[in-house]
């Protein structure tokens, strides 16, 4: 058998600190966990649609500039991009993938891009594979966020690009959009902006934050993705057909990846049939939002109006045991550990879904005031 002792180094580290990772399944337990907001894969509501049960290919072949190209995937392309109000949109096999496309190609050496601290693993991952120059911002911290435009504004960067999220996904909060724009537009900066958890749930029909607030002409580049509150998998990078053009052309992760076959790309087209019209579960997500948050529990409990809700418990061994504890009494929550978190933020991601109920959610309070 081949040697890889060499790979117990890390792995003790993370047994260490308690917070080493294995998979799990998910049990009958009530679902406080999943990204379904909608309930669109709990409830089957693509699988029985029509479109979905026809003999699409179960493989594309090869990438969309080799054999990996046809009708259907231009087609979806065309009704995403007129929903969410863009020139153009391009499907990539995932939100991953579209944010390492973007940041990897579009910032050039001597450009700056400036980050929100709290964004996502592949925001981070796409600007390390840059050539570009890039500096975080405190999370949500428009003075910050300012100070570093100023710095930037200078003749030796060519562009500024800030990058954020509409819904961060460990804290649930939304970005001061309005106000980023304001001073992307004073500084001359270009916004890219992950919508991943707002697809779906942000908005009258599930738009986003950017069409909510009619910014859509504000924005540089929107990323939503389909694999949370749209129920299937992918995602969409919205904006002009130049930059579309650029993609094509530029992002290695579009470039260099087996095309998604037929199949994905029809449950895609019909979940944008579906979601935009669950205007009920939308407002019963709301409603239990309202009372989380204004429920009294004996932690820390960070503000959010939207289906992520944080019980920040600090120290990974006490927030692994406080999740067992709700295990036990049928609740699958899972807890967020450092390194994934800062140390001392360690927390319980509470997800709430259009399918919980009142008596649910009344249930969990209870049990972490127990």
């Amino acid at each position: 058998m081949y040697n890889d002792d060499f790979l117990n180094k890390k792995l003790n580290e993370r047994k260490e600190q308690n917070a080493f990772r294995t998979l799990k399944i998910n049990t009958d337990k009530i679902d406080f966990c999943s990204n379904d907001y909608l309930g669109i894969v709990r409830n089957n509501l693509l699988r029985e649609s029509s479109i979905v049960s026809r003999k699409w290919r179960t493989g594309s072949t090869g990438s969309r500039l080799l054999s990996g190209n046809y009708p259907l995937i231009e087609e979806v392309e065309k009704e995403i991009a007129l929903f969410h109000q863009s020139e153009a949109a391009l499907i990539f096999n995932s939100g991953y993938d579209a944010n390492v496309g973007i940041l990897s190609c579009v910032p050039q050496k001597g450009d700056l891009v400036i980050y929100d601290f709290l964004s996502h693993a592949s925001i981070r991952d796409g600007i390390r594979l840059s050539f570009a120059q890039s500096f975080s911002f405190a999370h949500n911290d428009l003075n910050e966020l300012e100070k570093k435009l100023q710095h930037a504004s200078t003749p030796t960067n060519k562009n500024i690009f800030v990058v954020t999220e509409s819904v961060f996904s460990m804290d649930g909060d939304i970005c001061p959009l309005l106000q980023i724009v304001q001073l992307c537009k004073k500084y001359n900066a270009h916004l890219i902006i992950d919508e991943a958890h707002a697809t779906g749930v942000v908005g009258e029909r599930g738009e986003g934050l950017v069409q909510q607030l009619t910014l859509q002409d504000e924005i540089f580049c929107r990323v939503h993705t389909f694999g949370k509150g749209c129920g299937c998998h992918g995602a969409a990078v919205l904006g002009s057909q130049l930059l579309t053009d650029y993609f094509i052309n530029f992002a290695r992760s579009f470039i260099y990846s087996t095309a998604l076959p037929e199949h994905t790309i029809a449950v895609i087209k019909n979940s944008y049939k579906i979601f935009p019209f669950m205007m009920e579960e939308r407002k019963h997500l709301q409603h239990l939002i309202q009372m989380f948050q204004s429920s009294k529990i004996p932690f820390e409990k960070l503000p959010s109006q939207t289906p992520i809700q944080v019980v920040v418990v600090p120290g990974n061994d006490a927030v692994k045991i406080l999740s067992e504890k709700l295990r036990q009494k049928g609740f699958d929550v899972r807890p967020i550990l450092y390194p994934t978190v800062p140390k001392g933020k360690e927390r319980l991601r509470i997800v709430l879904h259009a399918f919980n109920s009142e008596e649910e959610v009344k249930m969990l309070i209870g049990e972490l005031n127990v």
